[in-house]
């Protein structure tokens, strides 16, 4: 039986970060040709895609280059059936103090993305957008017709970002589909995130779980259930020209959160607020919580996961092996 990725190249860029190292290694059981965009680095260091089973990172092809060079990224596409666009700098108090990175990546990188993309007539461009373009929610749940607010210059560039990739379907019909993951988690996910900060601490025998404000929501999204919604868009015509939500429509509190993992845990910390770790006042998002309405109508999807297994899986997977060592519990990550 033809699979749907069957005879198709495919590029993913961020393909060694988090969500991107998930779908490299869930399309290549869809017997997809992979090609990741790893940005260049001296140390040829592949991120997470070096933890692939062997078998699977030998159908890898890499590409090593910087999505702010369109001659590179032009090379990157060459020959290119779908691309998956999830590079991006997306630590948001790292952007407060280097706003013109996040723009040079968010903007100019999916510009180059967009224009190599035209130029080698991909059949679909897939653009990595995020809840954080919303801002804090005006009302719930968060439909993709909601008002965007960049309250933060990470998220004013992944606006601009999904402006870009709006305008290339209108203008030059290219076929574009945003895809809007809310706030997903689970295996590999960066230090800078609440819930490898809460785990680490948890793991490295903290007794008090230092945390920035409690009391913003968060929909929460498996990384398994994410990669779906990526493949099922990828696969469904009527999405082009679409902006798309991925979320669980159910929100909690960090504050509540960070409790349930720590029972899960077993342990006995305790949460303090660490006034290092506060955004702003008018940057903070207070309530995120996301209407999975339009995907469900385009294909049916559903997430998989339940918080709870979620959680447990990615607990487990913190404490497996030497996961641990790739993170620093004992400081600030930005």
């Amino acid at each position: 039986m033809t699979k749907p990725f069957d005879q198709k190249k495919i590029l993913i860029t961020g393909a060694a970060g988090f969500i991107g190292s998930h779908l490299t290694e869930r399309l290549l059981d869809e017997v997809a040709t992979v090609r990741a965009f790893i940005h260049y680095n001296s140390a040829n260091s592949w991120g997470w895609l070096e933890k692939l089973p062997k078998e699977k990172l030998s159908r890898i092809e890499i590409f090593s280059g910087d999505l702010r060079d369109p001659n590179g990224v032009r090379q990157a596409v060459k020959d290119i059936d779908i691309v998956f666009h999830l590079a991006a700098l997306i630590g948001i108090p790292f952007s407060y103090h280097s706003p013109d990175t996040y723009v040079d990546t968010n903007i100019k990188g999916t510009l180059n993305i967009l224009q190599a993309s035209r130029s080698e007539k991909v059949q679909r461009v897939l653009i990595t957008s995020t809840s954080e373009v919303y801002g804090t929610a005006c009302y719930v749940p968060i439909d993709e017709k909601h008002p965007r607010q960049g309250q933060s210059p990470y998220s004013a560039t992944k606006i601009g970002a999904d402006a870009l990739g709006d305008s290339f379907f209108r203008s030059f019909d290219l076929p574009i589909t945003i895809v809007r993951p809310f706030n997903t988690y689970g295996p590999r996910q960066s230090a800078r995130a609440v819930i490898p900060t809460i785990i680490t601490q948890v793991s490295a025998g903290a007794k008090e779980i230092k945390l920035g404000s409690l009391t913003p929501t968060r929909d929460l999204v498996f990384v398994k259930d994410t990669v779906e919604g990526f493949i099922k868009l990828a696969e469904c015509d009527s999405a082009i020209g679409q902006e798309v939500n991925i979320a669980t429509q159910n929100e909690i509190s960090v504050g509540k959160l960070a409790e349930t993992i720590i029972t899960f845990m077993e342990s006995d910390a305790k949460v303090i607020r660490d006034a290092d770790r506060f955004r702003p006042e008018k940057s903070e998002v207070e309530r995120l919580l996301g209407s999975n309405q339009k995907l469900y109508n385009l294909t049916n999807w559903k997430p998989g996961y339940s918080l709870e297994d979620g959680l447990q899986a990615t607990i487990d997977w913190f404490r497996s092996g030497d996961n641990t060592r790739f993170y620093k519990s004992q400081i600030y990550n930005v």
